[in-house]
């Protein structure tokens, strides 16, 4: 049995409380995902219930956590710089299991996660393993420790489709308890049944923790449908009292001037008016005690995203966009895909999807270095990782607002203003936001820029599942071209046109179902 009591955490720097009150427990067969928007909190409670000591450069806490000694397994959302240089072998002996491990046992925990056993001893650097297959690789060495509890950040970034189903088959047959993040809808849909809702209402002032043991979509369902009643009473109430407050208005209107015109040859009438005011003031003192008391207006963390401008960002459908020939796809020496080829035109929404490895990071940035010299369009590139644009010390405005102009300046807070980030966080080192804030922080940057044409490497990945609906509207009704990797299945539904598929014969389109 896993226990959280109390938990309270604040963000050091400028004391802002991420999260407060957090209280829920964890017994075998519990799978409880945190949901909650960008800049929330989840990755640093995650952390901070594995070991404390991960969190203490920038976050302090109160409440009471009781493993009892429980072995605990954690993924992190990120590998550090140092790691990713690391070779393979080098990082897998970082884990005692690993060193301990019988060969059976290797081979078994790598056909888990459809990776060879060979890998764990591959000399090449961690960082030129796909995404998908780095966290491949951690998932094997986190099974092979047998922990009492799995703590994962975002376990199903990268993965390929055929991966998330494994994903989702080992959650729910995992006996262990379970405590997640993700942002793929899909997964928290089949698989969790406990859900803890991490929020920041009035402006990202007032944090809020729902626990609730149930499934995520009854969650959301009940949860809108409860928001609908509390809204429905609440409105009934506040028009039964204006009605009420109307009505005492005109009464205490009607003394007010009766006393103004008695006159003094009737004081037993003045006495009466008198005594009619303070029953009318008691009246009145009344209805505001039954204002306090009046069912609250619903409250709830809304995803904002900006849109694009539908004019500036429009591209004519007839124009080709990429021609993109590549007899072979490599990445250093190895050979990934033979004649591949990636054609483009105007108003396409194209998405790649594929095995981990495949090679389609490696062919989008090849397509991303074509379209970004090009002086015929505007194109954008979202990298699967945001450091190659965030590197350094700018904060969101400086990113935004390049310029230091005034008027610049002004329009970029207005939007980060809309996007519910805090002035704080406006100042903070956009290196170091949460993946979702990072996220925003490119998407806006697309939009100021007017890009009419995108090439997103897994787009949606550091979307909370509240803001990914947002987000999939937007790309939807872009007016623009996409180009995008992703395994996002709902994104690949709802957004792509068409999708195809890397394979090492090239690309193929996935018929659309």
């Amino acid at each position: 049995m896993f226990q959280v009591k109390n938990l309270t955490v604040t963000h050091k720097k400028d004391l802002t409380t991420l999260v407060e009150g957090l209280s829920f427990t964890l017994g075998p067969g519990n799978r409880a995902a945190i949901i909650g928007e960008e800049g929330n909190g989840k990755s640093t409670v995650l952390k901070l219930l594995y070991d404390p000591a991960l969190v203490e450069p920038y976050a302090e806490w109160t409440g009471e956590v009781v493993d009892r000694g429980l072995r605990k397994g954690w993924l992190a959302q990120e590998l550090s710089p140092a790691e990713l240089e690391m070779p393979v072998w080098a990082f897998c002996g970082q884990f005692p299991a690993f060193e301990g491990a019988d060969p059976r046992a290797l081979d078994r925990a790598a056909r888990q996660v459809g990776l060879e056993a060979g890998v764990f001893w591959d000399g090449r650097s961690m960082s030129t393993l796909s995404g998908g297959e780095r966290v491949k690789l951690r998932l094997a060495l986190l099974l092979l420790d047998g922990p009492g509890l799995l703590l994962l950040d975002e376990p199903s970034n990268d993965l390929d489709l055929a991966t998330l189903e494994w994903l989702e088959h080992f959650l729910l047959e995992c006996k262990v308890p379970v405590l997640y993040i993700s942002h793929d809808e899909t997964l928290l849909e089949r698989t969790a049944n406990m859900v803890i809702h991490l929020e920041r209402l009035r402006r990202r002032t007032a944090p809020r923790c729902t626990t609730a043991k149930m499934g995520y979509t009854q969650y959301v369902e009940e949860r809108a449908a409860g928001f609908a009643r509390q809204e429905q009473a609440a409105r009934k109430e506040r028009a039964e009292y204006q009605a009420k407050m109307e009505r005492y208005r005109q009464i205490r209107d009607k003394v007010d001037h009766q006393q103004a015109t008695i006159t003094r040859q009737d004081p037993h009438g003045g006495q009466l008016l008198k005594k009619k005011m303070h029953a009318v003031q008691s009246m009145g003192r009344r209805f505001q005690r039954e204002k306090e008391d009046m069912t609250a207006l619903p409250q709830w963390e809304e995803a904002i995203l900006t849109a694009f401008d539908q004019r500036e960002s429009a591209f004519p459908a007839g124009k080709t966009v990429l021609r993109l020939d590549l007899p072979q796809l490599t990445a250093g020496e190895r050979v990934l895909a033979q004649n591949v080829r990636l054609w483009v035109d105007g108003r396409s929404k194209i998405g790649i999807a594929g095995p981990n490895g495949a090679g389609k990071s490696t062919l989008l940035k090849l397509a991303a270095e074509e379209l970004l010299s090009r002086t015929d369009l505007r194109a954008a590139y979202m990298p699967q990782d945001y450091g190659d644009l965030l590197l350094g010390e700018k904060t969101p405005v400086e990113v935004l607002a390049p310029s230091g102009r005034r008027e610049d300046v002004t329009r970029a807070r207005t939007l980060l203003g809309s996007m519910k980030y805090k002035a704080e966080e406006m100042e903070h080192p956009a290196a170091g936001l949460s993946g979702g804030q990072r996220a925003k922080l490119l998407f806006l940057s697309m939009v100021l820029n007017g890009a009419n044409v995108l090439v997103l490497d897994e787009p949606t990945r550091n979307f909370s599942p509240l803001s990914a609906p947002v987000i999939r509207r937007v790309l939807a009704d872009f007016p623009g071209v996409i180009i995008s990797v992703s395994h996002d299945r709902l994104y690949l539904g709802q957004v792509c046109t068409q999708v195809l598929e890397l394979g090492p014969e090239g690309l193929r389109e996935i018929p659309r179902r």
